[in-house]
């Protein structure tokens, strides 16, 4: 093999890894946030300068090769190293200044989080604050945020966390469409849904909810499609009270008690926990949060 390591660099990595975990051009990048093209030009210059190929291509996806498979540890060990040798260096700036790169799940951008933010924002003028409103569950490993306000049960991961306040969850819908329900738990009615497979015409959280009997006939993976499909009368939609609650297109379908939802959790890496703009970010969202409790427990 006549490969030109001298081209093989932390980008290239980059994407190796991304392909390798998304199986998929179009999910690698959407992983790194760029589009379609650029990461299938960046795969296939990078498989031309090591003269071999380190995916095969079938209508399933990518596959790795034994080249890829051998090269994959490598990879991984490369992005750990860098990782942690990022944190070391952002763990001891003392400085209340710089980004913060902060993970958010993409409803909180539709509820009183974002003034608690905008709050933060003007009270520290010499921190800026990057941030990824994402459906995706950040690597706080692979530093894909420094902060993680995630929306979740239970937390895994090796990271220094907060379990905030609970949150409850109900079915929405536009005035129109409520007007004409019955009490008969959703039957003739459609739900509007996730990421569910496409050769099912149910799913199994159905039947937990108030409407039972309702059809799942559309499918979106961001809320802010599902309030759209809702508000024009497409199907109930099921969203977070602290959201729900505050959309003038939208109401609660009648019929129906909120539900027991997750947990707010406010995440770091241990590395990180002590950075000084990090620190206010943390201890400052969290008395915010906190003091809002019954805007999130909503009944």
């Amino acid at each position: 093999m006549t490969a030109r390591l001298d081209r093989f660099n932390w980008d290239d990595i980059k994407v190796f890894l991304a392909v390798s975990r998304a199986g998929t051009i179009r999910r690698a990048a959407q992983m790194l946030k760029t589009n379609h093209a650029t990461v299938s030009r960046r795969l296939t210059a990078l498989e031309a300068a090591l003269d071999s190929r380190l995916f095969d291509r079938s209508k399933e996806g990518l596959v790795a090769t034994q080249l890829g498979e051998e090269l994959l540890p490598h990879a991984l060990k490369v992005e750990r190293d860098i990782a942690a040798a990022t944190r070391c260096v952002i763990g001891r700036d003392t400085r209340p200044a710089g980004v913060i790169h902060v993970s958010i799940p993409g409803f909180f951008a539709r509820t009183v989080v974002m003034e608690d933010i905008a709050k933060f924002a003007a009270t520290y003028e010499t921190v800026q604050l990057a941030i990824d409103f994402s459906n995706s569950i950040a690597n706080l490993e692979r530093r894909e945020a420094d902060v993680s306000i995630r929306f979740a049960h239970e937390v895994t991961d090796d990271v220094v966390g907060r379990k905030l306040v609970h949150l409850t969850k109900a079915a929405y819908c536009s005035p129109e469409y409520a007007a004409k329900m019955q009490d008969n738990q959703g039957e003739g009615l459609n739900w509007i849904g996730w990421n569910e497979r496409e050769d099912r015409d149910s799913a199994a959280w159905i039947s937990t909810t108030p409407y039972p009997k309702a059809t799942l006939r559309h499918r979106c993976f961001n809320s802010a499609g599902q309030i759209a499909l809702a508000a024009v009368g497409e199907g109930l939609a099921m969203l977070p009270c602290c959201m729900g609650d505050t959309l003038s297109e939208l109401v609660r379908a009648p019929y129906q008690k909120p539900q027991s939802d997750r947990w707010i959790w406010l995440l770091v890496h241990r590395d990180l926990q002590h950075t000084a703009r990090i620190r206010l970010f943390l201890d400052f969202m969290a008395e915010r949060i906190l003091a809002r409790r019954a805007q999130f427990d909503a009944a």
